[in-house]
């Protein structure tokens, strides 16, 4: 790792915070939009762990709820945490396990709208579970599985996996 990885993955986040507000918001599929910003962290995070992960859901969710007047911190909240479990995540599976981006990108689509319904009942507002699973989850999840290796690939050139070296330990007698 560099000293300039913070600054480069701040600024993936945040390139892909501007693509989200200004582009990805006019594709839609039922009420679903492909989420740039939840792909693109998971593609740090699994790169750089859950200290990058936590930091820049934070951050990227500071620039979403800024820039859509909607329930300022929601997204923050969530975003704060998906980062959060998918470094942990990115920590626990080795890379030769069978397609981790795919489950983490899943896991972590679900995990956003669920969540997402979850605090917005908690405030008030309410979703027909049909509306949400049928018009929401199901569209959005494939966007965002469609959208993972081609960012991922994008991160990975930008942000480099580090080497974990692996010392044998020989127990001491």
């Amino acid at each position: 790792m560099s000293a300039l990885d913070p600054l480069k993955a701040g600024g993936l986040v945040l390139l892909a915070a501007l693509v989200q507000i200004s582009l990805a918001e006019w594709i839609e599929i039922g009420e679903a939009h492909p989420d740039v910003v939840l792909v693109t962290l998971v593609a740090v995070s699994l790169l750089r762990g859950p200290m990058y992960g936590s930091v820049l859901g934070f951050l990227a969710g500071l620039v979403l709820d800024t820039a859509s007047f909607g329930t300022f911190g929601l997204t923050s909240l969530l975003l704060t945490v998906i980062g959060y479990a998918t470094g942990r995540f990115g920590e626990a599976t080795t890379r030769s396990s069978a397609h981790p981006l795919l489950i983490a990108v899943a896991l972590a689509s679900i995990g956003f709208t669920l969540g997402s319904a979850v605090l917005h009942f908690m405030l008030g507002v309410s979703i027909p579970a049909s509306q949400l699973f049928l018009a929401v989850l199901l569209p959005g999840l494939a966007f965002n599985l469609l959208l993972a290796y081609p960012l991922y690939a994008l991160c990975a050139r930008i942000l480099p996996p580090s080497l974990v070296v692996r010392r044998e330990v020989k127990p001491a007698v």
